[in-house]
């Protein structure tokens, strides 16, 4: 059976302009959490956006637990997307772990990418003594998934404000309720999958210009590890940002359109 990409993936191509921007949202979270960014450049970039199949209006019944068992999957499924526009020179912004899947993906398909944008991203969470802090131990890791197993909605609201850290509830409680809209057994593979992934091996093989965001007191992606991406990732710049916490498209969506802004005009 033929796989409607744009329809699985329930993808979105807004904007006009010849060069195309794709965001590519995060664990637990959708396309609409790229809304505050998406205006600022709409009138000069053509947008692609999606939902990972198992988040937002995806369509659920494509969902294979062997194919997205690892980091690979999502990433076939934005070249998938790349292809079946017949996109070239994209600039990719991947928020999170999407960071991985959009390094991934250009490491398979160099050609269609221009240039790549990581937003709190990390190539390991859990930590790797004495050579790397992730930010987790492997007993916090195995602690939060049993959480999820055991009280999915507990799990979310003991999450939420932990990654968010902002002082404005609204936000924290949006990033709830997306935890909760999530399937509990899907959300938790695509956890697993995320907090478990070691990408370090694969930074030598990028090739893509790369900038990456480093948030402030960011729990999820500690700035030891914006560093160590920074020191091995060839072509990539790094930039501290005033914005605290995991979500700086929703808590600082000024500075984070600048800085992604300020990187591509120089392109």
């Amino acid at each position: 059976m033929t796989v409607d990409v744009l329809e699985r993936n329930h993808v979105q191509v807004i904007g006009s302009g010849s060069q195309t921007i794709m965001f590519a949202h995060g664990f637990g979270c959708d396309q609409g959490m790229w809304r505050y960014i998406v205006p600022d450049f709409m009138s000069d970039y053509r947008i692609v956006l999606f939902d990972y199949v198992g988040s937002g209006n995806s369509q659920i019944r494509h969902y294979d637990a062997d194919k997205y068992s690892s980091l690979q999957g999502y990433a076939q499924d934005v070249i998938d997307i790349i292809e079946r526009l017949d996109l070239r020179d994209v600039i990719f912004v991947g928020h999170s772990v999407s960071s991985m899947v959009g390094m991934l993906a250009s490491i398979r398909a160099p050609e269609r990418f221009e240039r790549i944008v990581m937003l709190g991203p990390s190539p390991r969470y859990v930590n790797d003594p004495p050579a790397y802090f992730g930010g987790f131990d492997k007993s916090d890791i195995d602690e939060l998934l049993e959480m999820m197993q055991m009280n999915f909605i507990g799990w979310a609201s003991y999450m939420a404000p932990i990654a968010m850290n902002s002082d404005r509830p609204e936000l924290t409680h949006e990033l709830e309720q997306s935890f909760c809209s999530r399937d509990p057994h899907i959300a938790r593979q695509f956890a697993e999958v995320t907090f478990y992934c070691d990408c370090r091996k694969e930074l030598a093989l990028m090739s893509v210009p790369t900038l990456i965001l480093q948030c402030s007191d960011d729990s999820i992606a500690p700035v030891e590890v914006g560093d160590y991406l920074h020191s091995h990732l060839r072509h990539s710049e790094l930039r501290q940002m005033n914005a605290k916490g995991h979500y700086p498209h929703l808590s600082q969506p000024q500075e984070t359109i600048e800085l992604i802004k300020e990187y591509i005009s120089r392109s």
